[in-house]
């Protein structure tokens, strides 16, 4: 089994959502987004914009996909 990875990130509009899930869906592994205590489906568009999504998010991933990478870099804190 591959080794997960975890990242911080926060979209602040429903288009930076959009473009998360839509990179999100072109990877062939999971991807989970921690909130709370909620865990949510990264290509999961309702399921992200049914939380907070401006709040900091714990995404993990359990793959690793150049594109996506670029994607978590790019709405990454800190």
């Amino acid at each position: 089994m591959s080794e997960s990875k975890v990242s911080k990130i926060k979209l602040n509009e429903a288009k930076e959502v959009e473009e998360f899930v839509t990179a999100a869906g072109k990877c062939d592994f999971d991807i989970d987004i921690f909130y709370n205590r909620v865990i949510i489906d990264a290509k999961s568009i309702l399921g992200i914009l049914s939380m907070d999504p401006t709040k900091e998010l714990t995404v993990q991933c359990y793959g690793e996909n150049k594109e996506f990478n670029h994607t978590l870099k790019k709405f990454a804190t800190a």
